[in-house]
């Protein structure tokens, strides 16, 4: 059971990668336009909270993301150079790898935090 959970967390950061890859490529003049548009698709689809399946669905919800954006990744990665996808890939890796600043999580906690408690104030005192 863990070894499936450690190939599915690896996994997880290969589509991560691979979808970062895709962002940095679309920004590359050596890109197709037609590539860069299908990029473009994926991402907004990817960060829209409209969903061909409703997340609320149990289980099937899930598989548009599970399933769907991963082969989209992959299909749009094959349109663009190989040159060009393994630069992107290079330098989505590196920015995965770079470590996390421990001080802005806290800050950003807080952030939310904050405005949490400012909305409850508001809702309760009213």
């Amino acid at each position: 059971m863990i070894a499936l959970w450690q190939r599915l967390r690896l996994w997880a950061r290969l589509v991560l990668r691979d979808g970062l890859a895709l962002y940095i490529a679309a920004r590359d003049p050596r890109t197709p336009w037609f590539a860069k548009l299908l990029a473009l698709l994926v991402a907004a689809y990817a960060l829209s909270p409209i969903d061909l399946i409703p997340d609320a669905i149990p289980v099937l919800g899930l598989l548009d993301e599970v399933i769907l954006l991963p082969i989209a990744i992959a299909l749009i990665a094959r349109l663009i150079p190989a040159e060009v996808m393994a630069d992107s890939r290079a330098a989505a890796q590196r920015m995965v790898e770079k470590p996390r600043s421990k001080v802005g999580a806290a800050i950003i906690i807080g952030a939310w935090v904050l405005g949490l408690g400012i909305l409850l104030w508001w809702v309760f005192t009213r």
